[in-house]
């Protein structure tokens, strides 16, 4: 049992105010119920958007053995549209190749999965409109990912991790990758392009090109002990990341492209003997696996020297919208993804969760503070629960972020955006209070869903779907 005040507990802004100015967390909060800087406008791709709420792209875990959406795809999307939210951030993270599926029930980007999209692209417009009125209001974009050293394209079992290199950390924590050879680096870069094409034909207003998470893209920006053109130098280690999104651009001259990106990384945790979570073993002082890092392993460099060459190399190919991240699920949850309760297959808090929402939002601030020109997506603050918003208004109008965005809380309350903006209480019943079942299932082979709290999947607790096979709703 960790020992952290869950954020709900709290009775007032005030009474949270108190507890993290005692705890020496640097996490602003906006009184709640206001929701002054969130309902600003702002342009986007040649749209005005009416408000600064986003949905972050997920795994959904749902989809066919083909990679086709499900029905439960299409309510989950349709629950997004209708949200209040006006930029859908990827709305869900698709393979480009079937190889790099994090797990068989991953969508798949493909040509034969391509009326599908289309289909519940539109339906989303249909279902906006119905709610607000109009659909040109609302952008939605698609992430394009391959999962890298965390596949298990056939199995939720089975690992077939495809690295950038040899990690001495994450190989002893996870399994050695096969490393992706320079002819194959060629063919995956067509893969992203390929789905870049079939986003386009799908309707989707823009692409995100996930570079987050340690997955394959993320991972090439520290390949600093991989031989050849993509390691070693920074030059060399963002090449794929440049030639890819070249690739992209000059097959699709008018579709925006925006990065899932991780500000930083620290060295991987495991659990430990009192199961909480405590940083890996290793041999050096120095870490200098994590781009974006101070070099000690555990902090961000507060210059952030490559992420800021990084984004000023991308912004010559059209990128000028990023969804912040930092850390990974798989190997720093705890940071990545602030939570109270821990996943199955993870560790107790090894600090406060409040403090790493404060991690998020620091990095994203510093981020803006080096490159102004960027428009951000701030993650991280689910956590916060009751209190997200107020984290959410404090953070746009400080303007280290232009918008902020909900993930696991848009799962059970995707409108929880839309109850902020027009002024009316949270529903308390329906927000999420980081249980991790949304992750807990699928690591059990299940499709992933709010099962504590959403009527949908409340109904399947006892009998739930599994991965791959062909549901429906009843």
């Amino acid at each position: 049992m960790n020992p952290y005040k869950k954020a709900g507990t709290f009775k007032s802004t005030e009474e949270l105010r108190a507890y993290i100015a005692d705890n020496g967390f640097n996490l602003p909060l906006a009184e709640m119920g206001e929701s002054s800087a969130m309902a600003q406008n702002i342009e986007l791709f040649g749209r005005t958007l009416p408000n600064r709420w986003a949905i972050l792209p997920m795994e959904g875990w749902d989809c066919t053995g083909s990679g086709a959406p499900s029905e439960f795809t299409r309510r989950r999307w349709l629950n997004f549209a209708t949200s209040g939210a006006r930029l859908i951030a990827g709305t869900e993270a698709g393979a480009v190749t079937h190889e790099g599926r994090s797990n068989p029930s991953q969508l798949l980007i493909s040509k034969e999965n391509l009326p599908q999209l289309k289909s519940i692209v539109s339906d989303m417009r249909k279902a906006h409109a119905a709610r607000f009125g109009t659909a040109f209001d609302l952008v939605i974009g698609l992430q394009l990912t391959h999962s890298g050293r965390f596949a298990h394209p056939n199995k939720a079992s089975v690992l077939e991790p495809v690295g950038a290199y040899l990690h001495p950390l994450l190989d002893r924590k996870f399994m050695t990758p096969r490393v992706i050879t320079d002819s194959e680096i060629n063919e995956l870069r067509k893969a992203f392009v390929q789905a870049a094409i079939i986003a386009r034909e799908a309707g989707f207003d823009y692409v995100d090109f996930k570079h987050a998470h340690g997955y394959l893209a993320h991972e090439f920006l520290s390949a600093v002990d991989r031989p050849g053109i993509y390691g070693g130098s920074f030059e060399n280690r963002t090449r794929f990341s440049r030639e890819t999104t070249e690739s992209i651009k000059e097959a699709c001259p008018d579709l925006p492209i925006s990065m899932r990106f991780s500000i930083f990384d620290i060295q991987p945790f495991e659990k430990g003997g009192d199961g909480r979570g405590k940083p890996m073993d290793r041999n050096s002082d120095e870490y200098k696996y994590a781009f974006g890092g101070s070099g000690d392993g555990m902090t961000m460099d507060s210059e952030l020297k490559e992420p800021r060459a990084f984004l000023e190399m991308m912004k010559d190919y059209g990128v000028d919208l990023i969804c912040n991240t930092i850390g990974s699920p798989y190997y720093n949850v705890h940071m990545q993804r602030p939570a109270y309760f821990p996943v199955c297959d993870g560790y107790e808090p090894p600090e406060d969760p409040l403090y790493n929402v404060s991690r998020h939002i620091e990095a994203s601030r510093r981020l803006k503070e080096l490159c102004p020109w960027i428009k951000t997506v701030l993650s991280g603050i689910t956590c916060l629960q009751e209190y997200a918003a107020s984290a959410a208004e404090e953070a746009v109008r400080d303007g280290c972020c232009d918008f902020a965005g909900i993930g696991r809380m848009a799962l059970p309350y995707a409108d929880y955006c839309l109850d902020h903006i027009e002024g009316r209480p949270f529903d308390r019943l329906r927000i999420c209070r980081t249980f991790g079942d949304c992750t807990n299932m699928p690591r059990n082979g299940c499709i992933s869903g709010c099962y504590p709290l959403d009527n949908c999947y409340k109904a399947l607790r006892q009998n739930p779907p599994r991965q791959g096979s062909q549901f429906s709703i009843n």
